[in-house]
């Protein structure tokens, strides 16, 4: 009897088996030949995607702004680096002209140094020259402990620009030849012309327009020509003779055509002194 019973529960078990696989046969079927879903379906799927796109709505909106603020910041943080490389250059740029004229003045300054076989020279930095005295004045970093003296020529480039008006321990104050001041010492220079004649006269001014010495006190009647060198001639015991003033820029008469009026090229540019000679004499150099 209970064998019985056991087979039955077995053939039920096979039956339901059965009939589960033919309901899910038929209901794949069905769904494969639909071409469309139900309609509790579709309305489920309408809602899903509303639902969808008016989240991702706000979200992609949202995602947009960040992504170009983020943009934006890089933009900024680029152009701001570029800004800081392009002053870089500029600085840099300025830096090697500065170096490259210093480099410049230094060789010249050499030259002199070696052509000044009768002095012991002493190089000086200008450390000060102010717009209103700039065509009187400069002040050089160098004074009494360098062994410099009042009245001695102080030399730029190829030339003579001026002399030590004020002496301290550790600077000096050079009077420039472009000083015209009533106040100011005269400096004695003297041209010669290519046959070997002398013109003595004075620096009675200077044309800052064309960046020209004029002389004065013009005495004598003998020819210059364009070209000629200006030295200083000595007289006056203040100044040397032979130092290099400049050369004849051109030649004439004053107003009153009773005296020639010449003007001179400087051999050295007043105008931009940073570097400057100091020339000490042989017998004055301090041990």
């Amino acid at each position: 009897m209970n064998k019985f019973f056991s087979n039955r529960r077995l053939v039920i078990v096979i039956v339901c088996l059965i009939v589960s696989f033919g309901l899910m046969s038929v209901s794949v079927a069905i769904r494969n030949k639909r071409s469309t879903p139900p309609l509790i379906q579709q309305f489920g799927n309408d809602v899903v995607g509303l639902v969808n796109r008016v989240i991702a709505w706000p979200v992609n909106g949202l995602k947009g702004s960040v992504t170009g603020v983020s943009d934006l910041l890089n933009t900024y943080q680029e152009n701001q680096r570029l800004k800081s490389q392009v002053q870089e250059l500029a600085q840099t740029k300025v830096h090697d002209q500065s170096v490259s004229q210093e480099n410049k003045r230094l060789k010249q300054e050499l030259k002199l140094n070696h052509a000044l076989t009768d002095y012991s020279p002493v190089n000086a930095t200008v450390i000060a020259r102010t717009p209103s005295s700039w065509e009187n004045q400069v002040i050089i970093d160098k004074g009494s402990a360098a062994g410099i003296k009042k009245n001695m020529p102080v030399l730029s480039g190829s030339g003579l620009v001026g002399r030590v008006s004020e002496v301290n321990r550790t600077n000096s104050k050079v009077e420039l030849l472009s000083n015209s001041s009533e106040s100011a010492n005269r400096f004695a220079i003297s041209i010669t012309n290519k046959s070997g004649s002398t013109v003595n006269g004075i620096i009675s001014g200077f044309d800052n327009a064309k960046n020209q010495i004029e002389m004065g006190n013009i005495t004598s009647k003998t020819k210059i020509q364009k070209g000629d060198k200006v030295v200083t001639s000595g007289l006056g015991g203040i100044m040397p003779a032979g130092l290099l003033v400049g050369t004849v820029a051109s030649t004439g008469t004053d107003n009153y055509g009773t005296a020639s009026k010449i003007t001179i090229k400087p051999a050295a540019d007043i105008s931009e002194l940073s570097v400057v000679t100091v020339a000490i004499r042989q017998a004055q150099t301090t041990n």
